[in-house]
Order: structure tokens, then C-alpha cells, then sequence
């Protein structure tokens, strides 16, 4: 086949300088067929009349194939079949191959087994894509692991994203309550893997959904898709988009004093950066937003309550463990069973028709209110002496300065009584009403108006040199009944 310069001289000679095929087919060492070829076509090409015989190729293919379909389920990603191993097998039946054949046909084998993607149209409030990232945070000076949940509407390209401890079924909820109540509205499909907390099981060609994840599709009235086992492309919008909030907003690790504080910090960057990146239209997320967000569904009047319930016995210290830790409740509720209603950030107690909501602590610590336990402190003065820093903290002023006050009076043991009479009154009239009035005292005591009596000196009388010799032993009251009646025991 010619190069491109000669067929430029070829048809530059016979149609400009109108010269004969002959001579120039002369000139140019080719044939006068080639030239005549070249006047109808302006560049080198091959036309193939039909397939070219491969004898060695049609020879080794079928047993290429065998192998393939053997060695199939003894591999793994890393440790997969290549066309060196394929090929010194072969060379090893016997059969003469070179190895750039046996490469070439598992490569147009490959190409063929390829799937093809389809273009997809994304309209205005019709699709969300969902999935979660593990990501590295600095939470009060401890660097550990932590969840990111994103949620991306395919239309606009706007993100919703927050951390979580755990990646759980609790978190999964949250995060699309969150996500929702954001954005102001619920996208008609969302897109996700096939995760434990929405799927149970397989039941033939349909997937059997967890109770909690249908009632959430339930309350807001979207349809729940899964990608395919292992097809991550199937939802390629959300897994590029978590990547690249990891690089963006996540770089260099973020420190915070809570997980909150993080997530809130996150999301605002994640709203300003939307409202000015432009896309390959040159529309910004806002904009491409602005149409979307009148196509949303709408939010119902009441947000779903992302919590898991379950039933836990409260012991005889008043306390309930729920997944590793310790809460305090009422001490009421000690030795009856309760209903806690399981959040991301707080549990809900509820008792005897009563309510207590405590904040979430990690497994193996313990949330304490000694507040729960007003009235057994009313009768145990030595426990509030042992408590008093952790009781008077959560009370707050003045209880402190009435505190410190009664110490210096009376020291803490007799303080210590004196708060536990005071501690009675609270757990029967409450706290405020006696706050005002402990108020006006502290202050008249601070004043100087009324004076505290400190406790008298003991004086100290000094035994006689004389005397130390002998011991006095305690007396009996029947000791004097016998002086009484005269008869001697």
C-alpha cells in the first residue's frame, strides 16, 4: 500500500500536469491499475475481499476457551488469568502458538464480552443515586474513622452529605431525613447497592426490603432501585462524586470538637462550592437546582423518625445499657423494663407513661444524671457527699456557692446532711421554685445581712499526771437498777 505523499504525486500528475496513466505508472514503479485506483480516491486504503485465514488461531481458539472456562472459578482480581500463563500452558500441551496470538484473541475476546454503556437522561426531579465512604476525621484531638453519607440528585448535581460513627442501619435513616428535610424535597427514584440496611434477602428475581428502609420509602413515597452485585457504574454519578468530596472538602484531615460540628462545617463548603462551579453547559449547580427543586415531591407534614426500638430492663442503680453503654433514668423506673427509641445522636426512655431523652455515648461509657436520683440522695446523706461535685454541677447556681458556704460553716459532713434535707424539698417542689428562693439567701449570706453560726470550739481539758493510770469504762443502765434494789450482779 502506498504511502499518503505518493498518492499526492500520482493524482497531482495525471490530474494537473495531465500526464498519462502509462508514463506515470512508469515513472512511479507501480502499476497502471494502481494509478487508475488512486485518481477515484484521494487516500491509501485496504479493502479486505473477506476474512483472512488464521490456521493456528482456528486451531488453538477452542482450546484457549476450555481453559478460560475451567480456570474461571479458581481466580480472583489479583490473581486472575493472563495471556503469559494461557499461553505457557499451551506451549506445554504441545501446541505451537506465539504468545502475541494468544494475546490478541483474549483481548478481542474481552472486547466483545465488554458491556456497553448506555447514555442515560437525567430529568428534573426524577433520580438520586445514595452509598456511603469511609473517611479518616480529628474529632477532639482523637484521629479515628468515620462514615460519609452522600446523597446526589442526577439532575442538578447537588449534594447532600453528613459523617456518621457507624455505618448502620441508623445512620443510613438519618442521613436520608437529613438529606430530604435539605434539599426541601424528595426525588421520585434513589438509586443504591444492595446494603443490608435496606435489603433483607433475594427472593428469586425480587429483593425482599427491611421493615425500617419500607416504611422510609413508605413516608416519603419514592421508589427504592439497586444497582447490580459488583456493577458500582450502575450508580457512577454518587461513587465519583463521594471520591471527589473526599479530595475536596476532606483534605487535610478535618478537625472538629464533635461529628456534628464536621459535618455542619462540610455541608456549608459543599453549598457555597455548588453555587458557583459551572458544568460542561457552563450552568451552574444552582441554576440546573432551580429548575429541579419545583419537581420534587413534596415533604410530608411530619419527618420520619430514623430510631430503632427496643426493650431494655433498667436495674436496681436506676441504669439501662444499650449497645455497650450506660445510661442513668429515674430511680422510679429501677427494677421495671423500658422502650428505648434508638437515634444517631440520642435515646428516648420512655416508663410508667414518662419520657426521658439521654445523648449517645460510645461502648463501655456511661451517661449519668444524678439528677435521676433526688430522692434517694434525700435519704442518704454519705452518697451526696460522694457525689456533691458531680450533683452540684448539673444544678448549677447557686447550689455551688450554697455549697461552699455550708463547708465552710459546718465542714462537709454535716453539709453534706444539710444538702440532702435540701435535696428532698427539690424532688417535691422542684428545682425552680427553690432556686429562687436559695437566691435571695445566698446572696443576704454573701452580704453579710445574715450570719452563718460557725460551730463552737471543743475545749480541750488536760488529764492530771496522777490520774492517766486509770481506765473509766462506759456505765450500763442495769448497773443502777442493782444499786436501786439493793442486789448486787
Amino acid at each position: 500500500m502506498l504511502r499518503m505523499e505518493q498518492v499526492h504525486v500520482i493524482r497531482h500528475k495525471v490530474l494537473v500536469e495531465g500526464r498519462s496513466i502509462r508514463s506515470v505508472a512508469s515513472e512511479m514503479g507501480v502499476s497502471r491499475n494502481t494509478v487508475n485506483k488512486y485518481l477515484h480516491q484521494a487516500e491509501p486504503a485496504r479493502k479486505e475481499s473477506g476474512d483472512r485465514r488464521r490456521p493456528v488461531l482456528s486451531l488453538v481458539a477452542p482450546r484457549i476457551d476450555a481453559l478460560l472456562e475451567e480456570w474461571g472459578p479458581r481466580t480472583t482480581r489479583k490473581q486472575r488469568i493472563t495471556g503469559s500463563r494461557i499461553h505457557r500452558q499451551l506451549v506445554e500441551e504441545g501446541y505451537q502458538v506465539g504468545i502475541t496470538t494468544v494475546r490478541d484473541y483474549l483481548c478481542e475476546k474481552r472486547r466483545q464480552e465488554a458491556e456497553v454503556f448506555i447514555p442515560l437522561v437525567h430529568r428534573p426531579g426524577d433520580g438520586a443515586q445514595v452509598d456511603f465512604f469511609e473517611v479518616t476525621v480529628e474529632e477532639d484531638g482523637v484521629r479515628h474513622k468515620a462514615w460519609k453519607f452522600v446523597l446526589r440528585l442526577m439532575y442538578s448535581g447537588r449534594d447532600f452529605t453528613w459523617l456518621y460513627e457507624r455505618c448502620d442501619q441508623l445512620s443510613f435513616l438519618d442521613g436520608h431525613v437529613r438529606a430530604f428535610s435539605h434539599l426541601g424535597g424528595v426525588p421520585r427514584r434513589v438509586t443504591y447497592d444492595r446494603l443490608t440496611a435496606a435489603v433483607k434477602r433475594k427472593v428469586g428475581l425480587d429483593l425482599e426490603l427491611t421493615e425500617r428502609f419500607l416504611a422510609l420509602a413508605s413516608h416519603y413515597l419514592f421508589e427504592p432501585c439497586f444497582a447490580r452485585p459488583g456493577e458500582g457504574h450502575d450508580k457512577g454519578g454518587v461513587e465519583a462524586r463521594g471520591k471527589g468530596i473526599r479530595l475536596e472538602h476532606l483534605t487535610p484531615i478535618p478537625e472538629g470538637k464533635t461529628l456534628r460540628e464536621i459535618s455542619e462545617r462540610l455541608l456549608s463548603d459543599l453549598d457555597q462550592s455548588w453555587e458557583k462551579k459551572p458544568n460542561h453547559e457552563g450552568r451552574t449547580v444552582a441554576e440546573r437546582f432551580a429548575e429541579e427543586a419545583p419537581k420534587l415531591l413534596p415533604l410530608p407534614p411530619e419527618p420520619f423518625e430514623a430510631r430503632s426500638v427496643k426493650t431494655v430492663p433498667v436495674s436496681r442503680m436506676s441504669k439501662a445499657r444499650v449497645e455497650g453503654a450506660q445510661y442513668s433514668l429515674p430511680s422510679e423506673w429501677a427494677g421495671l423494663s423500658a422502650t428505648a427509641y434508638v437515634g444517631v445522636e440520642d435515646i428516648r426512655f420512655c416508663c410508667l407513661g414518662q419520657e426521658e431523652t439521654r445523648s449517645r455515648v460510645k461502648r463501655g461509657q456511661r451517661n449519668v444524671s444524678y439528677r435521676h436520683y433526688l430522692p434517694e440522695l434525700a435519704k442518704k446523706p454519705q452518697a451526696v457527699r460522694q457525689v456533691a461535685p458531680e450533683l452540684l454541677s448539673e444544678l448549677g447556681e447557686p447550689y455551688g456557692k450554697l455549697w461552699e458556704l455550708l463547708v465552710t460553716a459546718h465542714g462537709e459532713r454535716d453539709a453534706s446532711r444539710v444538702l440532702a434535707k435540701l435535696l428532698r424539698v427539690i424532688a417535691s417542689q422542684g428545682e425552680e421554685p427553690v432556686r429562687e428562693v436559695l437566691k435571695h439567701v445566698v446572696e443576704e449570706l454573701e452580704s453579710g445581712t445574715v450570719k452563718v453560726a460557725h460551730r463552737p470550739a471543743v475545749p480541750v481539758v488536760e488529764v492530771p499526771q496522777g490520774l492517766r493510770k486509770y481506765m473509766i469504762e462506759a456505765a450500763h443502765a442495769t448497773d443502777y437498777d442493782a444499786l436501786l434494789t439493793g442486789v448486787e450482779r
